[in-house]
């Protein structure tokens, strides 16, 4: 919109003139204002301009206030559409308002009133609703609207001026346009073309699949990378000043070498949590204390062999104003006692149990090498990672995975059509853990907690500082003093995920800029925080790999899973800083031959779920749908799995192959888990759900377990 320089009732004001007079006059008014170092903008609307200022005032603060309705997640995901209309109406009458204050003759009484004004509704909007929850989100609202506001309003500023200094301005910035508007169309349809592209294909559309729900427009790939968060700093984190050396020998005691700072040397011992009760492991206002609490600092002494308790998993060594922190795996795995589950949580049991086979019953097949093997699983969970996004801001890992695909050794795939059954990771991972979306069943045991029962050595990884099973299920628990993690896992690290350099101790621990949730790098004593939990995983594979192997049937199998947070913040930004070491990780799993006998799986829960992509674009909504979710397995079991589905299976087609095409979700995931968890037997009805069987081709969000309200993959006739 323009306005008016003049009133409307000013003595030869163009309007009451000839249509053709009134636009020379116009342009000979800007003419001559340009000459003397500006433009008058015209505006034809017979309003008084301290009025239209207001009523744009109160459009701007009532649009807001608006805009600020919360509930809870249902709520939020019913009315995200309206909220973010409402506030995008927010920022364009503000928009308005901010281009009058300084193109339009205003006396200036009034323009300082308005800036009065607008500074004190902007002050009380943020005190009225600063929240960072779904009941309370104007931070996330705040953010959404600078985001949407400031770029706006540089961007008219600079044509603003350079209208008012450039001659024939409207020419050059109508040509640019032009221009812009080509390049923006080509690369449209180049991100349109590599939406669906994967390691080695991409998801082919046809009649009998299920397609993207609506225009799926990747306007967030225009974006440079880095745009969205550039203002909230550097994405590396601040070497710490003194280089701590510092590890535990073989016989269990820490060397610490902090270089010639040889005093005040502090170790502060991180507590064990896996034997923690339900009732100890409340996120944000309990667990991140207790861990805080019940942390012992001891002062280190080169000169005295410093140990632990055996089943501590981490210190943090001091020095200075330095720090570092330590971990290792403890007990050794050749040390930990046969476990034995309770009676009546027994997962073996075989009421738990339908008929089952083993790969001997039938001769068709050659199972020699597999009846033999029973395979690791490692399992790492990016949150809230989209298909695209994957590809999007981790490209090394990317390629590190393309490299994983060695036929005659292991081989890897991806699907395309991977599709969440709920809003969120609650939702998501219950449905991959329990095999349920809403847990439905009393004191129900994670997946993890299968592998124990059948002897695998089981070990869990959690960035955020909680614990999955009292933050998705806890509530189906009969006992809160019961511990999970002490009934399903022999190792599990997060304390130092809960120190409040990173996660805050007070306050909100997950605000914007600080937390697990922070748009900015996330950053623990000069490392990225993903990086410890990257050095944990190898101390595990080494453990694991060298101490915990017997021969044959004896050999003890492990299953670890690991969660990243770096994915789940509304810029999607962060993800980019895992790249290198999720690909070394990769890199390195490959070449020390463990994928021969390891069933690596790397994928999420959802897509991103905030931010403008999600709020104002089709294709956010699609990518929320859509992880990412990548699979490799070693040849005897892809083999297996080939033959099994010749054999038995309804269709003859190869069920890798099948599935990368075929609507899937979270809940074959599970009965894959489970499946691996029971070989070298294996319940039928789980194999037959699980993606080692081809799933049912043309399959239906309501047969795949999909909502109506998240459904994203339709046939063309529905």
């Amino acid at each position: 919109m323009v306005f008016d320089a003049y009133n409307s009732k000013d003595e030869g004001h163009p309007l009451h003139a000839s249509p053709k007079l009134a636009y020379a006059d116009m342009l000979d008014n800007l003419s001559v204002r340009r000459k003397a170092g500006g433009w008058k903008i015209y505006m034809p609307i017979n309003v008084p301009k301290p009025v239209l200022v207001v009523s744009l005032v109160i459009s701007f603060t009532v649009f807001y206030l608006l805009a600020l309705q919360g509930g809870d997640l249902g709520y939020i995901h019913a009315h995200l559409g309206i909220i973010g209309l409402e506030l995008l109406l927010s920022v364009l009458s503000l928009t308005v308002v901010t281009v009058m204050l300084y193109a339009c003759r205003i006396r200036s009484r009034t323009r300082k009133a308005t800036i009065c004004l607008i500074s004190a509704i902007s002050v009380f909007l943020y005190m009225y609703d600063h929240g960072e929850r779904f009941e309370k989100h104007g931070f996330y609202n705040l953010l959404v609207f600078l985001v949407i506001y400031i770029p706006l309003n540089v961007a008219i500023a600079i044509f603003y001026v350079l209208w008012c200094k450039v001659e024939n301005f409207l020419i050059y910035f109508a040509a640019a346009s032009v221009i812009s508007a080509i390049a923006a169309s080509a690369s449209l349809v180049h991100y349109r073309r590599i939406f669906d592209q994967g390691l080695f294909g991409s998801l082919k559309h046809s009649s009998e699949e299920c397609g993207w729900v609506g225009r799926n427009i990747p306007f967030v790939d225009l974006l440079p990378s880095g745009t969205q968060n550039f203002w909230a700093g550097s994405m590396y984190c601040k070497p710490e000043a003194i280089a701590i050396k510092a590890f535990f020998d073989a016989e269990g005691v820490l060397q610490v070498d902090c270089g010639s700072h040889l005093e005040n040397i502090y170790v502060d011992i991180l507590p064990e949590t896996r034997e923690w009760p339900l009732k100890d492991k409340v996120m944000w206002h309990k667990y991140n204390h207790l861990v805080l609490e019940r942390s012992v600092r001891v002062q280190y002494n080169k000169d005295v062999p410093f140990a632990v308790n055996s089943t501590t998993q981490a210190v943090v060594v001091r020095c200075g104003s330095s720090s570092r922190i330590v971990t290792r795996v403890g007990p050794p795995v050749s040390s930990l006692p046969e476990y034995v589950p309770p009676t009546e949580s027994d997962t073996r049991a075989a009421k738990n149990r339908k008929t089952t086979i083993t790969q001997a019953d039938f001769a068709s097949v050659d199972t020699m090498q597999a009846s033999k093997i029973r395979p690791n699983v490692i399992f790492l969970m990016l949150d809230a990672v989209s298909h695209r996004q994957f590809y999007r801001r981790l490209p090394k890992s990317a390629q590190a995975l393309r490299t994983l695909h060695r036929p005659g050794i292991h081989r890897i795939y991806e699907l395309y059509r991977y599709h969440s059954v709920g809003f969120s990771t609650d939702n998501n991972t219950r449905a991959m853990y329990i095999g349920e979306a809403l847990a439905t069943k009393p004191n129900p045991l994670p997946i993890w907690a299968y592998y124990r029962d059948r002897g695998y050595v089981t070990a869990r990884v959690e960035t955020g500082c909680d614990d999955w099973a009292r933050e998705c299920v806890g509530n189906k628990f009969t006992s809160h003093a019961f511990s999970v993690g002490n009934r399903s896992l022999d190792y599990e690290l997060t304390s130092p995920f809960c120190l409040p350099e990173y996660y805050p101790n007070v306050g909100n621990a997950y605000g914007n800029f600080k937390g697990p949730y922070s748009i900015k790098a996330r950053c623990l004593y000069g490392r990225y925080v993903h990086e410890w939990a990257f050095d944990y995983l190898k101390q595990l594979r080494q453990e694991f790999r060298f101490n915990g192997r017997g021969k044959g049937r004896d050999h003890r199998p492990y299953m670890i899973t690991a969660t990243f947070l770096e994915g789940h913040e509304g810029t999607g930004e962060v993800l980019r800083t895992v790249d290198d070491s999720l690909s070394a990780f990769i890199e390195d799993i490959r070449d020390s031959g463990e994928l021969e006998n390891t069933v690596l799986i790397v994928g999420a829960d959802h897509g991103l779920h905030m931010g403008l992509n999600f709020v104002y674009s089709q294709n956010g909504r699609i990518e929320h749908q859509n992880p990412f979710m990548a699979i490799s397995v070693p040849e005897w079991l892809y083999q297996f799995s080939e033959d099994y589905q010749e054999t038995f299976g309804l269709e003859k087609v190869s069920p890798f192959k099948a599935n990368e095409q075929r609507l899937t979700t979270p809940l074959e995931m599970h009965h894959t888990f489970r499946v691996l968890s029971d070989w070298p037997q294996f319940d039928t009805e789980n194999w037959s759900r699980s993606l080692f069987a081809a799933q049912k081709a043309g399959r239906t969000c309501e047969e795949a377990g999909i909502g109506a309200n998240y459904c994203m993959c339709k046939h063309k006739t529905n």
